[in-house]
This record gives structure tokens, sequence and C-alpha cells, in this order.
């Protein structure tokens, strides 16, 4: 078997190992939070309570609601939000495009803007340039993505509304290209300052590189030299940090729709977080899980083939 092939194969085992260990810290989470779905209903009467028990397997042993919900779990049944008896698949399936809109738009902006930022601060080292570009990235990695929201809409929001009598960034909704803005630009911050930070680093590294010094003897324009030579092999460590990225650009996007009233998965989870919805939690957490994992995996594999001198295997030429 080739060795790319055994790589990708223990890389699916491990993934699976994790999903189903992802099942089962979530739903014994979950088993321990105080309540039920229906605490807060005093209007239920009793037996109505144990007819809904019984209809959602609420009545069942804790290992029985586990292994039942991990054999739906496998026939691609993630349950049903117990309030409403809305399929989660359907859930998913409705809010979770807005939250990949979302993401893709801030992982665009970030990676963009952080690659631009960390080959300006390398080579333009030690002057006001660096020193600017190094401050984002330091209130990007030191604030918090929902008090940057708050500040956008504050700024670029009211007050330029107060300033010009123009709405130019709505602060709230996600239905024109203008409201979709401010909340990418909030999700995006901290991974534009991880980036970088680990661009300028990298970069620095390879513009003392031996092979940039014999750029610069044979008579290359700087701008050759630094996005032909040098960003091409100082990207490297970017891609490693993309799978972790991706993650937390979707888990920051749980308080950054719920501040912007976004309608996406991240703010319907919070919801169901506040009303004990059970498998929606579950359900939510193990889709954000399976995603994650699988993005991870992409990320491993495309750095082994963008970079010649890594092997599938670990190890280097």
């Amino acid at each position: 078997m080739p060795k790319q092939l055994q790589y990708i194969l223990k890389r699916v085992l491990y993934s699976v190992i994790t999903i189903f260990v992802l099942i089962a810290l979530t739903f014994t989470l979950m088993q321990l939070l105080p309540g039920d779905p229906f605490i807060g209903d005093k209007a239920i009467p009793e037996a109505t309570k144990e007819a809904l028990y019984a209809k959602y397997g609420l009545d069942k042993s804790t290992f029985e609601q586990f292994f039942l919900y991990l054999g739906n779990v496998l026939k691609g049944d993630l349950g049903v939000s117990v309030p409403d008896g809305r399929a989660v698949t359907d859930i998913i399936a409705q809010a979770f495009p807005v939250s990949l809109e979302l993401g893709i738009r801030a992982l665009i902006f970030a990676f963009i803007m952080g690659i631009l930022l960390g080959v300006i601060a390398a080579v333009k080292r030690g002057t006001v340039w660096d020193t600017t570009a190094m401050f984002f990235a330091l209130v990007g990695v030191s604030v918090p993505s929902f008090i940057i929201g708050s500040l956008l809409q504050y700024f670029l929001g009211l007050r330029l509304f107060q300033i010009t009598g123009v709405q130019v960034f709505p602060i709230m909704g996600w239905t024109t290209n203008s409201s979709k803005i401010l909340p990418a630009f909030a999700l995006a911050f901290g991974s534009m300052a991880v980036i970088s930070r680990l661009m300028r680093t990298s970069m620095l590294d390879v513009l003392n590189q031996d092979y940039i010094k014999t750029a610069k003897a044979k008579g290359l324009s700087q701008t050759t030299i630094i996005w032909k030579h040098a960003v091409r092999n100082a990207i490297m460590p970017v891609i490693t940090v993309m799978g972790p990225l991706v993650a937390s650009v979707l888990t920051g996007a749980f308080v950054v729709e719920n501040i912007f009233s976004i309608p996406g998965l991240g703010k319907y989870f919070v919801q169901c977080v506040q009303s004990n919805n059970y498998t929606v939690i579950t359900g939510t957490t193990l889709f954000y899980g399976t995603f994650l994992v699988v993005a991870n995996l992409i990320v491993d594999v495309i750095y082994g083939l963008v970079d010649p001198r890594v092997k599938l295997t670990g190890g280097k030429e």
C-alpha cells in the first residue's frame, strides 16, 4: 500500500475516534446540565411530560439514550428539536450556510490582510510600518471578537451614521453586502493578527536564507524576490495553522452572530443552550466537530502536497 494512502487512512481513523469521543463527551456534559427541555414550561401536565419523555427517549437510562443516539447518528439522523419537533438536520441545513458564508468572508479577509501586514512588517523591519502592523496584531490577539464587534458597531455603524446621515455599515442583520462587512471584519481580526505575526517571523527567517542573497546578487527586483521567492516559502507555516484558524473563526462566530443578529447556526446554538435543547446541542456540536476534523485533515494533506520537502509520513527529505 502506498505511503500516501496509508497516511490518509491513518488520519481518517484518528478522525473517526476523535468524533466518537466528541459524541461521548458532549452527550455526557448535556446529561450533567441541570433541568430538562420542559422544566420551564409549568403549563404542561405531568402526564403530558411523561408522554413527551417517552416520545423523545428521555425516559430511558443514560446508556440507552447514548446508544440510541449513536445508532441514529450512524444512520444520519441527528434527532429532532424537542420544543418544535424540527429535525436537527433541517435546522443545520437552514442556518449553517449563513455561518459558512460569514466564516469564508472572515477567513479570506484574515488571510489576505494577515499576509500583507506580515510581509510589510518583515520587509520594513524596525520602521513605523513594522510597529503599526504589530500594534494591530497585538490588539487582535488581546481583544476578544465581541469587543471588536461592539466597537465597530459604535464607531462605523452608529457614529458614522450620525456624522454623515447615511447608514454605510448596518449594525444588525445579514441581508445586504454592506451589512456583512462589519461582522466579517470583527470575526477575522483575531485570525488576521495571528497570521500577520506568524508571517512576519517566517519572512524574517526566509529573507536571511542564502538563496535570497543569491537572487539579490543576480539583480532581481525586490518585488520579484519578495513575492516570487520569499513569500512562497514563508507562507508554509501559515498553511499549517489554517485548520485551527477555521476552528477559531467558526467558534468565534457564535458570539459575533448574536451581537449582529445574524441568523446563523451559532446564534441558534446559543439559544438552544439557554433552553436546554439537548438534541440540537449535541447535533450541532457533532456537526461542527466533524467539520473541523475534516478541515484539519484537508490542511494536513495540502501542506504535504504544497511543500515537497515534507513527506506524508511526517519526516523530511
